[in-house]
């Protein structure tokens, strides 16, 4: 098993595994996808990260630093779309993407990591607090932007 950050030759691998995150997700075509990563890879603020087994991306997350003007201008780390493939779960590989993602955001100096997960994911939200994320000092919202 490998862990990494990802690049472009894993984004077939990632968009397969994207399927398993939410299945009424609307797929795009993989050009439009390449388009995208492409400004992603531009941006060192984004980073991907994974576990790689025979070259298929089994698990990931991604990281986005947000610089910010309070907390001493140390900024905030934002990860989403953890994932790993069902064949592979409860084998401590997303917790070792985790692992990747906080370890950019302490490389950045930020001062806290904020991760999202589906108000219904209660077993997810088991494993979040088990890796050390607080599921009760926040309240999230969001708004979906049609």
């Amino acid at each position: 098993m490998e862990f990494r950050r990802l690049n472009i030759l894993d984004l077939k691998s990632l968009l397969e595994l994207y399927r398993q995150l939410d299945k009424n997700d609307e797929q795009s075509l993989f050009e439009q996808s390449e388009r995208v990563w492409r400004e992603i890879e531009d941006d060192p603020n984004i980073q991907y990260f994974g576990a790689i087994e025979n070259g298929k991306v089994v698990s990931t997350c991604y990281a986005v630093y947000i610089p910010n003007l309070t907390r001493g201008n140390r900024g905030i780390c934002f990860i989403e779309n953890v994932v790993t493939d069902k064949q592979y779960r409860n084998c401590g590989l997303a917790s070792k993407v985790i692992d990747m993602a906080v370890s950019f955001a302490k490389d950045r100096h930020c001062y806290k990591v904020i991760l999202q997960s589906g108000a219904a994911r209660t077993e997810a939200h088991r494993f979040y607090e088990h890796v050390g994320f607080d599921g009760a000092s926040k309240k999230a919202f969001d708004m979906r932007l049609e």
